[in-house]
């Protein structure tokens, strides 16, 4: 719980080091020996056992560091854990087909992570014969690497004296400093850096940076950090100020916009259902979905769109348009029920979407053939027909996942 008040409701006392010692340059001697030794002593007693934690292999570190970008610890380890026990070396995942990775990524979201992973792996194959790189320049240089990830896997898997920010870390820092101001200027960042170098030890810097990263996550945290359990409170500048809630800045917010989706999901005589693949540089590349899109602004759609659930609602236009819209990106000719079978409301970066699904029936392909395959083959495919049982194979959208769950049981 914070506080504006230390002195009353919080438990530790104002630093000990006066507040202008850092702001003004980063402290040296007592201050760093002291912050060190508080925040190790608190990690050995307080750090979470997380299986990523229990080696130092470079491969395993790698995984977790890119699945934990942007995504909380809680939702990473099933993920984590299946994903090394399918792929337990970088020569696995190499070896295995992007659809299979993207398979076992599936939900985890920003999807160009695992694609880059994928891309890394055969990097390290064939550029440096299986092993993975020890040298952070090295690290730095393979697909989907920046200067966080590559400090902390050369620190943590390699003992290198590498410093790293990120999220958790840069807003501890900013409140180690007071520093008042906003976060995202170039001037900030390279003072952030600085100090994250400066606070280095000389050595277990990876047990170090990890233990920072622990602090950040569990006790400094955005809103109502823990003060009254921090280790090193007496230390830092912002908690003797009472500026818990007003430092870092927050950021500005996004404008988020409202978008209207349909997903229809078109069914042959024989009971297969059509799937697309979205192109590289789409959402979601890689990964299967049904015939899905936004409706454009237009009042009278949007209003049978918003109606088509009701039983007794106007839907005019609606099924004729998504028709016709299935048919401009397959070329298969549907007829499209007017009620929605399903509603999914999800955010996309700054999106807030509302997705609809709508049942469609096959009424002819423009060339009167109809294409079938297995969901092996459907991976060199833009579009293509599956078995129901077969979307267990394919990876798909998270929303297009649930629309699959509901297609085994019309």
């Amino acid at each position: 719980m914070s506080t504006n008040r230390p002195g009353k409701a919080a438990k530790k006392a104002a630093p000990k080091v006066p507040a202008a010692a850092l702001p003004d340059g980063f402290a040296v001697g007592p201050w760093l020996r002291n912050f060190r030794r508080r925040l190790m002593t608190w990690y050995g007693k307080n750090a979470r056992q997380l299986p990523w934690r229990q080696t130092r292999d470079p491969y395993r570190v790698w995984i977790s560091e890119i699945m934990l970008q942007q995504t909380q610890v809680a939702t990473v380890i099933p993920y984590f854990q299946r994903f090394v026990e399918t792929l337990p070396t970088v020569e696995h995942l190499a070896a295995v087909d992007e659809q299979q990775v993207l398979r076992l990524w599936e939900g985890l979201g920003y999807y160009r992570r695992a694609r880059q992973l994928h891309a890394a792996a055969k990097t390290i194959v064939a550029e440096h014969a299986g092993q993975f790189p020890s040298d952070q320049t090295a690290i730095a240089k393979l697909p989907g690497i920046g200067r966080y990830t590559a400090a902390a896997i050369a620190s943590i898997a390699f003992g290198a004296r590498a410093a790293i920010l990120e999220a958790n870390t840069r807003r501890l820092y900013a409140r180690l400093l007071a520093h008042r101001g906003e976060l995202e200027s170039s001037a900030a960042q390279a003072r952030l850096w600085s100090f994250a170098e400066h606070l280095l030890p000389k050595q277990d810097c990876g047990t170090f940076n990890q233990a920072l990263m622990e602090l950040g996550a569990t006790i400094c945290q955005p809103r109502s950090p823990q003060c009254e359990a921090c280790p090193v409170a007496e230390l830092c500048p912002t908690f003797a100020l009472g500026l818990q809630d007003e430092i870092p800045r927050a950021a500005r917010k996004v404008k988020v916009e409202d978008v209207r989706e349909a997903a229809v999901i078109v069914r042959s005589p024989a009971g297969q259902v059509l799937v697309l693949r979205y192109e590289p540089g789409q959402r979601w590349a890689g990964l299967w979905d049904f015939v899905r899109f936004p409706l454009p602004e237009s009042r009278a759609l949007e209003a049978a769109y918003d109606a088509s659930h009701a039983a007794d609602a106007a839907v005019d236009g609606l099924p004729t348009f998504l028709a016709n819209e299935v048919q401009r990106r397959t070329g298969y000719r549907v007829a499209v029920e007017p009620r929605a079978i399903a509603q999914i409301k999800h955010p996309v970066t700054r999106y807030r979407i509302t997705l609809k699904a709508f049942v469609a029936e096959l009424t002819g392909p423009p060339d009167g053939k109809q294409k079938s395959t297995t969901a092996v083959e459907a991976t060199q495919n833009e579009s293509t027909w599956v078995d129901v049982a077969q979307l267990h194979h394919l990876p798909l959208s998270a929303t297009g996942r649930k629309l699959a769950k509901l297609v085994e049981k019309l």
